[in-house]
């Protein structure tokens, strides 16, 4: 079969028009987050448009990564880099200058109103080093929507061509947390405010406490690298017994002996996994943020019903 000079010259024509190949046509942005919940929040904004990686995969521990040669080639081949802020990531500044990356970093808790630890808490010495803020500001669902509001202006300023797809992406997705804090409000809403009462394993749900009328307890700081001292356990099992506290939990990220040792001593029963930092695996009960929350909130208000 033979094609016309005509023919041949208007499918070039089109062919260079279309930009040479689907794949030239459909370049995706190249995104790096710091850890996997700011890694499925932005999933969500970008969609189709953007190739994510995180440096800090599932049920990993961002405060004590120690990143590697693969990071900083990661970072450095990336159109934008994700951090949460709030000295959450210590180790990410000094990864970015070594990974030679210029472009924007979109810090994605701008905006939020950070908890601090409590004077008399810094005093006892259940904080250790310069980390007086909590980082753990996504515990707050309201927060979790400002992650999503700074995450989109981060796209749309290294990919204006799609800013219209990031817009409408980030408000269903908006929507969906705003329905995610209905429903936590709505699970808590039948215990009575004195039954109100957690402890985890490190002090990372302040803002979760905060938001929704829970006091959180816990033997170490914001940061898992603190240490618990025999006092600190000691007298959290003696709050335990005296207040008759039966929602205990471990953290997914952190060593389970610790809580363990609680539960023993003080004769509660663990109320489960909590995800604090990191999701779980896909196959896992938390591997998005909108499941993370659901199978957190499921198993504190199980804990909780049980001293009303």
């Amino acid at each position: 079969m033979s094609f016309s000079p005509t023919v041949l010259t208007l499918v070039l024509a089109l062919f260079i028009a279309g930009g040479g190949t689907a794949t030239t046509a459909e370049k995706k942005v190249k995104v790096i987050a710091s850890f996997s919940i700011l890694g499925d929040l932005t999933k969500n904004v970008g969609g189709d448009r953007i190739e994510m990686a995180t440096l800090v995969g599932p049920n990993g521990d961002v405060h004590v990564y120690e990143p590697t040669p693969a990071d900083a080639k990661a970072i450095g081949g990336a159109d934008l880099v994700v951090v949460n802020g709030l000295a959450l990531e210590g180790w990410m500044d000094r990864l970015i200058k070594t990974s030679g990356y210029q472009g924007p970093v979109v810090v994605a808790s701008q905006g939020v109103k950070p908890r601090k630890m409590a004077a008399e808490e810094l005093e006892q010495g259940a904080q250790h080093g310069p980390l007086m803020i909590d980082p753990h500001a996504w515990q707050d669902v309201v927060n979790g929507r400002l992650y999503v509001q700074n995450i989109a202006k981060g796209l749309e300023t290294v990919d204006p061509a799609s800013a219209s797809v990031y817009r409408a992406n980030a408000e269903a997705y908006t929507a969906k947390l705003s329905e995610l804090d209905q429903w936590v409000r709505k699970e808590l809403s039948g215990i009575p405010k004195e039954k109100r009462r957690m402890i985890t394993t490190h002090d990372a749900f302040g803002y979760f406490g905060a938001a929704y009328g829970i006091s959180i307890l816990s033997p170490v700081g914001f940061s898992t690298e603190s240490e618990a001292s025999a006092s600190d356990i000691a007298n959290l099992i003696k709050q335990i017994r005296r207040e008759k506290i039966t929602a205990v939990f471990v953290e997914n990220i952190t060593d389970p002996r610790l809580m363990e040792q609680v539960v023993k001593e003080s004769g509660v029963t663990l109320g489960g996994t909590l995800y604090s930092d990191a999701l779980s695996k896909p196959d896992g009960p938390a591997p998005t943020y909108l499941e993370m929350f659901k199978n957190n909130v499921n198993l504190i208000a199980a804990a909780m019903r049980k001293s009303i």
